[in-house]
C-alpha cells in the first residue's frame, strides 16, 4: 500500500479524476449512443463565456484542437549539457526522499509516478476531505520542504532570462518521476489554487501531452484525444488559456517509453484557501521512524510494454482463478463477467443442493 492510502492502481487513478471531466459523455461508437444520437462536446472561448455544446464530429474536435493550440508556447530551452545537470540534481531529490529525509507532504507516490512537491504543497484525488469541484486545499505553510536552490538557478533564473515567466513568479515546484508506462489522468490544474500560465520542463526523455482524453480502467485504456502535443528533453511547455483552463490534459501510459521527469513551475493565488490546522491532513508526525521507501521498477524497461494496456494485481490474481474459459476472458470477456458467471454457477448449485436436501426429507 502506497504512502496515499491505495494499494490498487484503479482505485487511486479512479479518485483522482478531476470533476471537470464530466464535460466528457461517455466513450459511444461512431460518435453516437445507440439510439442515433450524436455526441456533443463542451466549448468555451474563456472561462467567462456560456458554454455551447457541439457535435462531436471530425469538424469540432479541429475548432476545439485549434483552441487548446492557442494557449501553447512551446520552446527549446536547455542544451544536452544542461540537461544532464538538472537530471542528476532531480536523481538527489529521488534519493533524498527513498531516503525519508522529506517532510512528509512533499512526497506522493503512485505506481510508476512519484511526485515531489516544493515551496507549496496542496490536497488532490483520495486527500480531498471532500470530494467535488474547488475542494483542492493548500497545506499549511511549511508541511513542505522548501524548493530546492537547483531548482532557482538552473531553472527558474533561465526562464526568467529567457522572458518566458517574471521574476518572482514562481513559489510551487513539483518533480514528476515518471517510470516507462506511468501515467497522470486527465485533469485541470484548480483554478482557485494556481494562477496562470502553467509552465513545465521536460527532462530524461521525449514524451507527450494529450488533451481532452478520457481514461478507463481495468485494463487502463485512454480515449482519442483532442490535442498530442509532443514534449521534448529541454523543452518548455507554458499552458494558458483555453489549453489551461477548459481541457483538461494528461500523460497516457504508452507515451512513457522511457524514464521521464517533469518539473511544473506555479504561482499559487493569494486567496487560494488552506487547510484548517486542526485538519487530520495538516498534522505532521514529530518524528518518521522508518524511511519511506519509493515504489519504483528496478525492472529492464520493455520498449512495448507501454503499448499494451498495463495488467494490475487485481487481474493477476483473478486470472489465477481455475476458468475454463481463458483464452475468452482475454479475447472478449471481462474479468467481471467471469466473476458472474461463476456467481451463477454458484447459485445454481446451491438451488440444486436445495432441492436435494428437500428430497431427502420428505423420504
Amino acid at each position: 500500500m502506497d504512502a496515499s492510502g491505495f494499494s490498487d492502481l484503479r482505485d487511486k487513478l479512479k479518485s483522482m479524476t478531476p470533476h471537470r471531466e464530466e464535460a466528457y459523455e461517455e466513450k459511444y461508437v461512431d460518435g453516437t449512443n445507440g439510439s442515433g444520437k450524436v455526441r456533443k462536446r463542451k466549448f468555451r472561448e474563456s472561462a467567462d463565456d456560456e458554454v455551447e455544446y457541439l457535435e462531436d464530429t471530425a469538424e469540432s474536435r479541429e475548432i476545439e484542437a485549434r483552441r487548446v493550440e492557442g494557449g501553447i508556447v512551446q520552446k527549446d530551452l536547455f542544451s544536452l549539457e544542461e540537461c544532464a545537470l538538472i537530471e542528476d540534481q532531480i536523481d538527489e531529490v529521488v534519493a533524498v526522499g527513498e531516503a525519508g529525509r522529506y517532510r512528509e507532504h512533499t512526497v506522493d507516490r503512485a505506481p510508476l509516478r512519484n511526485k515531489y512537491f516544493f515551496g507549496e504543497g496542496y490536497t488532490y484525488g483520495a486527500q480531498l476531505e471532500k470530494r467535488g469541484p474547488g475542494q483542492e486545499r493548500l497545506y499549511q505553510k511549511g508541511q513542505v520542504d522548501d524548493i530546492p536552490a537547483w531548482v532557482d538557478e538552473l531553472v527558474i533564473k533561465r526562464l526568467v532570462s529567457d522572458g518566458i515567466i517574471p521574476e518572482g513568479f514562481v513559489n510551487s515546484a513539483v518533480i514528476n518521476d515518471y517510470q516507462p508506462g506511468g501515467c497522470i489522468v486527465s485533469h485541470i490544474d484548480p483554478l482557485h489554487i494556481f494562477a496562470r500560465p502553467i509552465v513545465s520542463v521536460s527532462f530524461f526523455s521525449d514524451s507527450a501531452l494529450s488533451f481532452g482524453c478520457r481514461f478507463q480502467f481495468k485494463p487502463i485504456r485512454v480515449s482519442e484525444p483532442v490535442l498530442v502535443l509532443p514534449v521534448m528533453r529541454g523543452g518548455v511547455t507554458v499552458l494558458s488559456g483555453y489549453a489551461a483552463n477548459d481541457i483538461t490534459h494528461c500523460i497516457r501510459p504508452q507515451d512513457i517509453k522511457e524514464r521521464r521527469a517533469v518539473i511544473i513551475l506555479r504561482k499559487t493565488r493569494p486567496d487560494a484557501p488552506r487547510l484548517d490546522a486542526d485538519s487530520p491532513l495538516s498534522s505532521l508526525p514529530a518524528e518518521r521512524a522508518v524511511p519511506l521507501k519509493a515504489k519504483r521498477s528496478r525492472r529492464r524497461a520493455d520498449p512495448d510494454a507501454a503499448h499494451r494496456p498495463r495488467v494490475l494485481e487485481m487481474d493477476k490474481e483473478e486470472n489465477r482463478r481455475p476458468s475454463h474459459s481463458h483464452h475468452r476472458r482475454h479475447s472478449s470477456s471481462s474479468s467481471s463477467e467471469n466473476y458472474r458467471g461463476r456467481g451463477q454457477e454458484y447459485d445454481k448449485h446451491k438451488e440444486t443442493s436445495q432441492r436435494r436436501q428437500v428430497k431427502m426429507r420428505r423420504l
